[in-house]
């Protein structure tokens, strides 16, 4: 008996260890197999027993015992594999319930987002519209538009405080010229990584944070001194400022009905356009007024064109100020899964605009709306864990990867072609329109040089003795000139120019100089006193007992001489800026009538055929024409371009790849700043056919992207 009921004991444990893995994994399975031959039958109660143990059939009626442990709770027919009927209705109810995350494979989940999207994408835009075009979008307009006036004011700073700023840090000609491209470069960086992290981070988030670098260190750079922190000063303002438009568009688009959302777009494009006339009419106002400033002794000076910077970070100011008092994209946060703020912000909309209507008594009818289930997973760590360094470490490491995954989606075959087509599109623009608004102003002054030059006076042999000069020297050659005991006393040279010239006991006292040279000459018992003639005045010249005594310090800064050339400076810019407002207004009212595809191909189909009027533009008033024309027909491209590339990308890509294109379009302008000027004492004929084939070349591809006039915003 003893070994009967062990032998049984045994059996009855490893049946109830089989039934609690039924139990585990839900599903049903046979627990036991009867055995066939031998020895072993089945009883007719369902126990087992062996033929030849006396005891086998009280062995056998304690297995309907045997189950009812206190502990186990074991009934009696799951030992032979038949399932509790609790465990049948449970099972059916968990088949009913949906499966963790944590189970899920990640390409099912990204599957059901994408649904989620859609059905989210349909709803946003029954909700915008029920919501309504009104106050709160005015109002954001405003506080968007300073934004981007602020980044179009940063494109004309440099240009304009360049001619005074070179003398003022005695700039050489390579140093001008990275001056005048490291905005850009800090425009592109700032557009790859602002738009990243709008789309992890939060579009009003990001914003203030761009603009609050921008606002800092363009107020720094105008009180620094030395050119090399004045250069890294425009760097980071440029990479604050670059920010600005993939944040702006991808930020108001959101709160935009699919009706509204071209026009006003359009409409809001034409801050960029205000803000060169605002830097034009500032620089002009401001620049040439010499006495507005102040000096602290020789080391710290602070000129008109100084306080000219400052001014020109008002606007990015009033933004930053406007940013505090709107809500994030509500967008944004559903498809974060902060439902209960979106809920919140929508609300505040429709309320709003509902007041403003005299309506202050309707009702937001909106109770839910759908979220899309979440993929990404943020590490978050715990006070008490580590130090606060690996603690920020580890979330700064976080968020690069989310944003470095979430550039390459860009690039995945859902948005492949899409990408590559609008990359050439901005790139093709950005290239000829930068490259051809920086090379009128050049070829203008280039005109103007010509002209100068060719009123050159010239004296040759001339022989002067015991001779004071006190008036001014302009656009003189002197040739193999004796000059004896002569003195020249607070006069400034200006382009003057002395060949192979004898100086014998001369007197030069005050002087102030501008391009002016002594090539070949002889100095003889001649003194210096107070001049800015340095070294590199002389070119091959000769010193024989000659002395130099408080030269000035410094580069002098005279206005005087350059009004009338600052001013003309000024109003070109001035005249481009204002060309482009017939474009806009018309981009803005047929944005959503002839659509985005037309709208591009177009503008930079009429933009090429602008570019060959140049080979008939010989003088300063025919280049000014022409400049307005190309500024007034391409700026209808530039509009599409922001327009459609808002709309060919989900909510959760979509400042991402904005920045990633602006960022190209900002690499297009250095190249094509750089090619273009180095031609323009040499040959027209390569900036014209160069800017021609890339607008023709991004005209027929931007043909091929699909219109999005139709399309709710994913």
């Amino acid at each position: 008996m003893d070994d009967g009921f062990g032998n049984n004991s045994n059996f009855f444990q490893g049946a109830k260890d089989i039934a609690y893995e039924v139990k585990r994994h839900g599903r049903m399975q046979d627990s036991y197999r009867r055995y066939e031959g031998g020895g072993e039958h089945a009883s007719q109660d369902g126990g087992y027993y062996h033929s030849d143990d006396p005891h086998a059939q009280e062995d056998a009626d304690s297995d309907a015992t045997e189950g009812h442990d206190e502990d186990d709770e074991i009934y009696e027919g799951e030992y032979q594999g038949i399932p509790h009927p609790d465990d049948i209705k449970a099972n059916r109810m968990a088949a009913t319930q949906p499966i963790s995350d944590e189970y899920r494979d990640q390409a099912d989940l990204i599957a059901e987002r994408m649904k989620d999207e859609e059905q989210l994408a349909h709803q946003y835009e029954s909700i915008i519209e029920e919501c309504g075009h009104g106050r709160f979008q005015w109002t954001l307009f405003f506080v968007l538009g300073l934004a981007l006036m602020a980044d179009g004011v940063e494109v004309f700073v440099v240009g304009f405080v360049l001619p005074v700023a070179e003398r003022d840090m005695c700039m050489s000609n390579s140093n001008k010229g990275m001056l005048g491209l490291i905005v850009y470069l800090g425009m592109m960086v700032g557009a790859f990584v602002w738009g990243g992290l709008a789309d992890k981070m939060g579009r009003r988030y990001c914003l203030i944070i761009a603009l609050s670098i921008n606002g800092v260190f363009v107020i720094f750079s105008s009180f620094v001194q030395g050119y090399g922190i004045f250069l890294f000063c425009r760097l980071l303002s440029g990479a604050g400022i670059g920010g600005s438009i993939p944040i702006v568009f991808s930020y108001f688009s959101e709160f935009l009905a699919r009706e509204k959302r071209g026009e006003h777009l359009s409409w809001l494009c034409m801050f960029w356009m205000v803000g060169g006339i605002y830097a034009s009419v500032m620089a002009w106002s401001i620049i040439p007024h010499y006495g507005w400033g102040f000096s602290m002794g020789t080391s710290f000076q602070f000129h008109s064109w100084r306080l000219f910077v400052v001014v020109c970070a008002l606007p990015c100011l009033s933004s930053l100020v406007g940013l505090l008092f709107v809500p994030e994209s509500p967008r944004y946060l559903l498809e974060i899964g902060k439902h209960d703020e979106a809920w919140m912000i929508l609300k505040q909309i429709y309320d709003t605009n509902m007041r403003a209507r005299g309506h202050p008594e309707a009702v937001f009818t909106v109770s839910h709306i759908k979220t899309p289930i979440q993929v990404d997973e943020f590490i978050e760590i715990q006070s008490s864990t580590g130090t606060w360094f690996q603690r920020w470490l580890v979330r700064i490491m976080t968020v690069v990867k989310q944003v470095w995954q979430n550039m390459l989606l860009c690039f995945t075959p859902k948005y492949r072609m899409t990408t590559l087509f609008l990359a050439v599109v901005w790139f093709t623009l950005s290239f000829s329109y930068y490259g051809l608004t920086v090379w009128f102003p050049d070829m203008i002054k280039y005109f103007q040089n010509e002209e100068y030059e060719s009123k050159l006076k010239t004296f040759d042999q001339e022989r002067v003795e015991d001779f004071t000069f006190n008036f001014t020297l302009e656009n003189q050659l002197h040739r193999e000139g004796e000059y004896i005991n002569v003195r020249f006393v607070g006069i400034k040279f200006k382009s003057v120019t002395f060949e192979d010239s004898l100086f014998e006991e001369c007197y030069f006292e005050d002087i102030t100089s501008t391009n002016t040279h002594f090539r070949n000459c002889t100095f003889t018992a001649t003194l210096f006193y107070n001049t800015d003639l340095f070294k590199t005045r002389f070119i091959h010249s000769r010193f024989i007992n000659s002395t130099f005594l408080h030269n000035k310090e410094g580069c002098q800064i005279d206005f005087s001489d350059d009004a009338e050339t600052a001013f003309l400076t000024y109003l070109v810019s001035f005249l481009g800026s204002l060309a482009v407002l017939p474009g806009n207004i018309v981009s803005a009212l047929f944005m959503d009538k002839v659509g985005r595809i037309k709208m591009i191909g177009g503008s930079m189909l009429l933009s090429t055929i602008t570019c060959f009027f140049l080979f008939f533009g010989n003088s300063e008033s025919a280049m000014i024409g022409m400049q307005c024309l190309f500024c007034g027909v391409s700026i209808a491209a530039w509009n599409a371009l922001d327009v459609i590339t808002v709309e060919l990308y989900s909510t959760d890509k979509r400042a991402t790849a904005f920045g990633i294109l602006n960022g190209l379009s900002k690499f297009a302008a250095i190249l094509g700043i750089s090619i273009f000027a180095s031609f323009v004492e040499i040959t027209k004929v390569v900036p014209v056919l160069l800017a021609s084939i890339a607008l023709v070349g991004g005209a027929l591809l931007g043909l091929r992207l699909p219109e999005t006039r139709e399309q709710v915003l994913m």
